[in-house]
């Protein structure tokens, strides 16, 4: 699993104070490499084609870059499926090229995450391979979740799991022999078998990775489902509840999901990262019942951050926000750790559509042409740029998805021959998946991808909107969105906003979030009534056009705070 290592970073991180590390109040642009630009045009995105629009990324403001997962992989879930976690992908270039990458991303001042997926790897991982060319029970089988079948003859699965894409999270192999054999574990697809945590093995094999990473001078890792390497001893049996999320956070004990025993296995990462300079962050993916429990992945000797999926997850409601913001700042504090905020990511519905939609749809399961539920995109809008807007003031640190800052929508429209997402295929066609927050993004309202590459050629259809919302056209236009973005960005710094406190203000009614950060006082309206300006108030930034001197619905605004707040 592990290979040598050249550091190709002259070392000049200095290390902080703590308290002060970077990643407690860092904005963070997840890209998600094969949608956000195509330097060979093949029709997906790639490494030498994220360093060509680093320019355009440092003058958005943003601090550090995730790259979603760019090693090498058979791309069964769109490079989720690893099958060597130490080169890069050839779709996506060659480790020359991160090295590049990373050398321009950093002499700019952004700091570069990358993607980790500890949980499961390929069934194309030569650990895999050798798996299933060795009998049950030997030292090959022990790194993953090999088990005997139940019935007379095992013919049925260890347990009654569902895999998280739909159908059973068991697969049976066939043995050297010709026969029926044993079963693995998978939470994900087919060709994503679960590794076995308590094996050692498996345990030393992924500190060599992080290892290899942290030579090359990247600035830490995002964790894939942070929550689900251990497994309840066992195996039992667990059927969720019809309405749960597909990643789990709606309930408090699940046999595969936030196990006690993961902790351990982060407390050992943070020992190894803390060997090297520069505050090299771990941050968790980590679905949970609430932020006291996501609190628990972020204690001192643990990991850096963990999304706050709970803030995600709540409509736009006033009371609802606030009641997330107060618990999420409150169980973050406790550990002395900084709540992560997001909106998006490559997961979940774009929150251009998600705030906006005329029902409920369970994380994870998408919409399409034939759903009931559908945006209403000029209110998804207007409320995305609302809450973007509120986000970005509170303290803590907070993750952009790439496409946001253009307010870009979800693609909904997506013709069935074109998905790709293992949950199209594996409930056939019940659920649309993720396909729809994946599409790349616009560069340039012309050109047959739009500025993606200069081929025309793109892994997923782009739809004729992304014309008006291409960065070309918005870049000089002051009441866009990327420029709202660029100037809450730069606000947000000038302000001390992630690294300040948040305290309530009172008396703006039942449907305002209202508090005060350092000098700014923000005022979100959630409401379907305009809300009065404080008198003497000075417009720092504002979502949306004022009316008739009052905040409209739908909209938020930064004031200068007066001294009698």
């Amino acid at each position: 699993m592990t290979s040598v290592a050249q550091s190709t970073q002259p070392e000049t991180r200095l290390p902080s104070s703590p308290g002060s590390e970077w990643w407690r109040s860092a904005v963070i642009y997840q890209i998600y490499p094969r949608s956000f630009a195509d330097a060979s045009g093949d029709g997906i995105g790639d490494l030498p084609g994220i360093t060509s629009k680093l320019d355009d990324l440092e003058q958005l403001g943003i601090d550090a870059i995730w790259l979603s997962p760019f090693m090498t992989s058979p791309q069964k879930d769109a490079g989720y499926d690893v099958a060597d976690y130490c080169d890069v992908d050839p779709i996506f270039g060659t480790l020359d090229d991160f090295d590049a990458m990373l050398a321009g991303a950093q002499s700019r001042g952004i700091r570069v995450i990358v993607d980790l997926v500890p949980n499961h790897s390929s069934d194309r991982h030569e650990w895999f391979q050798a798996a299933l060319a060795s009998e049950p029970g030997s030292p090959e089988r022990a790194r993953y979740m090999f088990r005997d079948g139940l019935g007379e003859h095992g013919e049925l699965p260890p347990n009654n799991w569902e895999s998280v894409f739909g159908g059973p999270a068991w697969t049976r192999v066939e043995e050297t022999d010709g026969t029926p054999g044993q079963w693995y574990l998978h939470l994900f697809d087919t060709s994503q078998p679960d590794f076995d945590w308590a094996n050692e093995e498996v345990r030393e094999g992924f500190r060599g990775v992080l290892r290899f990473w942290l030579d090359r001078g990247v600035d830490g890792f995002r964790v894939d489902v942070a929550h689900g390497l251990v497994k309840k001893d066992g195996l039992p049996d667990y059927t969720p509840p019809a309405d749960s999320a597909s990643m789990g956070g709606g309930e408090a004990d699940v046999p595969y999901w936030g196990q006690p025993g993961v902790h351990e296995i982060y407390r050992d990462w943070n020992r190894l990262l803390a060997e090297y300079v520069g505050d090299r962050a771990l941050c968790a993916e980590a679905w949970l019942p609430s932020p006291a429990k996501t609190a628990l992945w972020v204690r001192s000797d643990e990991m850096h951050q963990a999304f706050n999926f709970e803030y995600l997850q709540t409509p736009w409601s006033a009371a609802r926000l606030r009641a997330v913001v107060s618990e999420s700042l409150a169980a973050y504090g406790a550990v002395g750790a900084p709540s992560t905020w997001v909106l998006s990511n490559h997961d979940v519905i774009r929150h251009a559509s998600r705030l906006a939609l005329t029902g409920e749809i369970p994380q994870g399961s998408g919409i399409g042409p034939r759903s009931e539920v559908q945006p209403i995109p000029d209110l998804g809008l207007r409320r995305a740029r609302a809450a973007s807007t509120m986000m970005l003031a509170l303290p803590g640190s907070a993750y952009l998805y790439q496409g946001e800052e253009l307010g870009l929508p979800e693609v909904v429209d997506l013709p069935d021959h074109a998905r790709q997402d293992p949950t199209w295929f594996r409930t056939r066609g019940e659920r649309y998946g993720r396909d729809g927050c994946r599409v790349p993004i616009p560069w340039t309202a012309t050109g047959a991808s739009y500025g993606f590459n200069d081929s025309g050629e793109a892994w997923l259809p782009q739809p004729d909107q992304w014309a008006q919302l291409a960065r070309d056209v918005q870049v000089d236009d002051p009441d866009s969105t990327l420029s709202l973005y660029r100037h809450a960005l730069r606000q947000r710094r000038e302000h001390g906003l992630g690294t300040g406190t948040l305290t309530w203000s009172d008396g703006y009614g039942d449907h305002v979030v209202a508090f005060r950060n350092g000098d700014i006082t923000v005022i979100a309206n959630a409401g379907t009534e305009p809300v009065a300006l404080p008198e003497a108030s000075a417009v720092v930034l504002i979502s949306g056009p004022l009316e008739d001197g009052m905040i409209g619905s739908d909209t938020t605004v930064w004031l200068e705070a007066t001294e009698t707040e």
